[in-house]
């Protein structure tokens, strides 16, 4: 999934960046709001993690702007201010969950994936479509409850389908999974792994969950719970 980390403090956001990427998912980190405002209005994102104590416009003012735009992704704050006046604040500005620092990243992981669940309609930690199944903390794919292969990039491709099951995704919200510059993508690569994914998936079972909607994208055509 694509992550918007807002944070001033560099080596905070440099450790952050890491630990997210290590995790599984493509990290956008910028250090002010006005970077942050940037970013959305060119990328496309599934949930931003925003400090309070930004430089400039404050967090909190951010996050009533991107509510104001119209961005429904997750927001989590992350901040060093724990009274509960300002988690009431942050909460009612539009975020939707709140770590104090120090914090452990073990947490920080676990509040995060619950968002991104909730988001996209999940409540358990393993999504399931007939007989593929996918463990989102482990980043593991069974088929059949048989192990199924897959390299990096096919699973975050196939997470992101199964996540938003039953709609079309465009390949450019596909090469945003994968990329978080411009200049590194290449659309050739998105038929390549849906490609390699059919044939592992196919393959194995009499199940074909992945189409092709001509000139817009891709369908996980069946239902995911």
């Amino acid at each position: 999934m694509k992550l918007l980390v807002v944070e001033d403090e560099a080596l905070l956001r440099h450790h952050l960046q890491t630990r997210l990427t290590e995790a599984g998912h493509i990290v956008e980190s910028v250090a002010n709001a006005e970077e942050a405002l940037y970013q959305v209005g060119q990328f496309n994102h599934d949930l931003a993690v925003i400090d309070l104590g930004l430089p400039g416009m404050s967090g909190l003012e951010l996050i009533r702007q991107l509510r104001t735009l119209g961005k429904a992704f997750p927001i989590l704050i992350l901040t060093a201010r724990g009274n509960w006046q300002d988690k009431v604040e942050g909460l009612a500005a539009g975020a939707d969950d709140y770590v104090v620092k120090p914090f452990q990243f073990e947490e920080l992981e676990a509040r995060l994936n619950a968002l991104l669940r909730r988001a996209s309609g999940f409540t358990h930690s393993t999504i399931i479509a007939g007989p593929l199944s996918l463990d989102l903390n482990r980043k593991q794919a069974t088929l059949e409850e048989q192990p199924l292969p897959l390299t990096a990039y096919e699973y975050r491709i196939l997470e992101y389908l199964m996540r938003h099951h039953q709609q079309v995704v465009a390949k450019e919200r596909l090469m945003e999974q994968l990329y978080p510059d411009d200049e590194e993508r290449d659309p050739n690569v998105i038929e390549v792994l849906v490609g390699r994914l059919r044939r592992k998936i196919e393959g194995a079972v009499a199940f074909k969950p992945i189409e092709t909607v001509r000139g817009l994208g891709y369908l996980f055509n069946e239902r995911c719970t």
